[in-house]
């Protein structure tokens, strides 16, 4: 099994299942008392979300990298960035690094495809619905995304930033972005990517009548996959 390193903290609340879902998918393929071989970087969010909303996304980049460097000399072999909104960086990181970066989207894109669906509706913050990187790594791989309006994207993203990170859950909330769904259905939507790794810690499958796609268990799968399959 291979060591992957986890670029965290964006937000911690998100980054404590991916250790969880990690080592609970090591656990169902290998059995006993197999478990992920991991190494972690967590970041001060709060610098991280200061540069994001003043648009200073190279900065933002310039920290993932230099904690990406740290990850491969420790002795990672492939990077985990815990996050989708910072997947708006990943060429930084890449570009600072030898080892490969497993993708958030194009996992999620790949478990759309082997669900039958080519239409997805697209729930983030307001950067990963309104930004190119990551619709258009979905579109590359054939699919239609659908994402909600102006109005319902900044009511999306505060939920985001200013309950989810800090690990408060709010029923309010919960029936807002159901009627997102709905909404996101309604144009079309087979299914719909929750596209924060934050959002399935208020929503799961009983929210919606159409498959929900949990990027950070699709993630944590994919990556974890990758590890065993790549030998010892």
């Amino acid at each position: 099994m291979r060591t992957l390193g986890l670029l965290g903290g964006m937000s911690w609340e998100s980054t404590l299942p991916y250790y969880r879902l990690l080592n609970e998918r090591v656990r169902e393929r290998l059995g006993g008392l197999h478990s992920a071989k991991l190494l972690l970087y967590s970041v001060d969010f709060a610098e991280i979300e200061a540069l994001q909303h003043r648009g200073e996304w190279e900065a933002a980049g310039e920290i993932l990298a230099d904690a990406a460097v740290r990850l491969q000399n420790a002795g990672a072999q492939a990077l985990v960035i815990c996050t989708n909104t910072m997947h708006r960086v990943a060429a930084q990181v890449e570009a600072a690094t030898s080892v490969p970066l497993l993708h958030i989207a194009e996992a999620t894109a790949r478990r759309i495809h082997v669900a039958g669906m080519r239409s997805v509706g697209l729930l983030g913050t307001r950067f990963t619905m309104e930004q190119a990187f990551y619709r258009e790594r979905l579109e590359r791989s054939g699919l239609q995304v659908v994402v909600p309006d102006a109005h319902a994207r900044e009511r999306i993203h505060a939920v985001i930033y200013d309950e989810l990170c800090m690990g408060v859950i709010r029923e309010e909330s919960r029936a807002y972005y159901r009627q997102a769904i709905e909404a996101l259905v309604g144009q079309g939507a087979q299914g719909v990517i929750l596209g924060c790794t934050e959002i399935a810690l208020l929503i799961g499958a009983d929210d919606a009548a159409v498959p929900l796609f949990d990027t950070a268990r699709i993630h944590a799968e994919d990556a974890a996959d990758w590890a065993m399959e790549s030998g010892a």
